[in-house]
């Protein structure tokens, strides 16, 4: 359907902006609530596991075990501490900005569990010993003995699957497939070089003369 004279193209219908603000409040809400959870376990792992014995889930398997993790998951880079925890800022950052554009619900569940599991070892990066930035992660999840992590790992963890995934499938932000996507500016162009040839045929007769709408009369 043709857009009026005058009408841009790209405007949002009425409601467009309700609806995204209520998309933003939804993806703040499963963040906070993924955040809050992860921040729970810990203070339980806290209480129940520091100084005690492993509870053993599955032999062999899973196991909850109490650690505290200067470095990074598989316990890389115990040395950088400072260093990780501004990274994780500028993460928390750049997922906070792009969530406004996030139109594709597979998107706000891969950017909501990395700003939870990133928000959530970022505040023992912060809040806990032995003193801010340089804060001590929880770790309590003991995985056979390969490595020890916590919830927001999980969420690290599904949240990187679900990004390859994504864009492994070629769906930006928006939800449309890159191979959907119009080339705006070669497209405009085009379209702009067709009328343009199309009103002087209109005007040229078979041998690019003009021709009089008279008759020659």
């Amino acid at each position: 359907m043709q857009a009026a004279r005058g009408a841009t193209l790209n405007a949002e219908a009425p409601g467009s902006h309700v609806a995204r603000g209520q998309l933003l409040i939804g993806f703040g809400a499963g963040v906070l609530a993924a955040w809050a959870l992860d921040q729970a376990t810990k203070v339980w792992a806290v209480s129940r596991l520091e100084g005690g014995e492993p509870i053993r889930v599955v032999p062999d398997v899973l196991e909850l075990r109490f650690l505290r993790n200067p470095g990074a998951a598989f316990g890389l880079g115990t040395s950088m501490t400072v260093l990780l925890t501004l990274i994780a800022i500028g993460v928390a950052v750049v997922v906070v900005r792009i969530a406004p554009r996030l139109q594709d619900g597979v998107w706000r569940l891969a950017l909501g569990l990395l700003l939870a599991g990133t928000t959530g070892n970022l505040t023992d990066r912060l809040l806990r010993e032995p003193e801010p930035l340089k804060g001590h992660v929880v770790d309590f999840i003991d995985y056979g003995g390969l490595f020890v992590g916590n919830v927001a790992d999980i969420y690290l963890t599904l949240a990187a699957v679900l990004i390859l995934w994504q864009s492994w499938r070629g769906i930006g932000l928006d939800g449309r497939r890159d191979l959907d996507r119009p080339e705006t500016g070669k497209h405009e162009r085009s379209a702009s070089e067709g009328h343009h040839r199309a009103d002087a045929d209109d005007h040229d007769g078979p041998n690019g003369t003009a021709t009089d709408p008279d008759g020659g009369h």
